[in-house]
């Protein structure tokens, strides 16, 4: 049987079996406790799963309380595509946050949020993954960790050097993007059910760099679209079969067709009507000829 270990005054020793009492004991952790209680979980209206709407995600009042496993997202950036409005730096953050609001309801007791983002400009550089994090933490929400999505190697499209090979201004070429990953007020899911992750997907999921390519803007048709392989490396790991996942912005619908590929259900929200149009193809094509049944209904535009 393996000897159990602790966290040690000096140095670092192996995790199996490990006892961190005594490091989550300290006063760093004091005021971050997760909530044990256990909230009734609801169930989105059979009407509402594997639906697209067209309006803003500041309002998703056709999602009960407590009745979603995972919102996977990545925003508009504010940063001049054609989606995007001309907001100030707080406009932005506070637009997230009632997004984030509205998630954190819909969000059943230790439901996830892995949130992609990228860090903007250079002048001065525009650190959102700190900010949104920040945000999530003030509205309740524990943070896991961040995982560092390395997109490619290097150098195709990329060459915004500053000053070349001179110390007077060098700049830095980000070649990853963040996602964020918090839970609601547990880290523990209350409820039970099948999970879908091999062996050696576990592995490389659960560790905090992860290699997969982009997609295509030119192919979908999309700015800047979200990478299926990521999304679903993501369902595989913090959802059951079945359960339902959100995508508060669903652009040209990666997160929707994850789902349906992992034997999950959908829910995502849209302003843009020819997104939601791309979003329906892409599940025809893996539903067969007819359109799938993800008719939208128009809200309020997003303010």
């Amino acid at each position: 049987m393996r000897t159990k270990t602790a966290t040690r005054s000096f140095g670092t020793g192996s995790r199996e079996g490990h006892d961190s009492s005594a490091f989550y004991a300290r006063k760093m952790y004091s005021g971050t406790r997760c909530n044990d209680t256990y909230e009734a979980v609801n169930s989105v209206p059979g009407d509402y799963l594997d639906r697209i709407f067209h309006h803003s995600s500041e309002d998703m009042s056709e999602l009960p309380d407590n009745s979603v496993a995972l919102m996977v997202t990545s925003p508009p950036y504010n940063v001049g595509k054609d989606y995007d409005e001309d907001l100030s730096l707080d406009e932005y953050l506070t637009f997230l946050k009632r997004v984030l609001g509205e998630t954190y309801r819909v969000l059943v007791p230790g439901g996830r949020v892995a949130f992609n983002v990228a860090n903007l400009g250079r002048r001065p550089y525009i650190p959102l993954n700190s900010y949104i994090a920040g945000i999530a933490c003030e509205l309740g929400f524990l943070m896991r960790g961040e995982i560092i999505w390395v997109k490619g190697k290097g150098a195709a499209g990329s060459c915004a050097w500053g000053s070349w090979m001179s110390a007077n201004n060098p700049t830095l070429r980000d070649l990853h993007e963040y996602v964020l990953v918090f839970s609601k007020q547990r880290f523990d899911r209350a409820g039970k059910g099948r999970s879908t992750i091999s062996r050696d997907e576990f592995m490389a999921a659960t560790t905090s760099i992860w290699h997969i390519p982009p997609e295509s803007a030119r192919k979908l048709g999309h700015p800047a679209p979200f990478p299926v392989a990521l999304v679903e490396r993501l369902i595989h790991l913090y959802t059951f079969e079945n359960e339902v996942v959100l995508d508060p912005f669903m652009g040209s619908g990666s997160t929707a067709v994850a789902a349906a590929l992992c034997n999950r259900r959908y829910v995502g929200y849209e302003i843009e009507a020819k997104y939601v149009s791309i979003c329906r193809q892409r599940l025809a094509e893996i539903n067969g000829t007819q359109l799938c049944p993800c008719a939208h209904t128009q809200k309020s535009a997003q303010g």
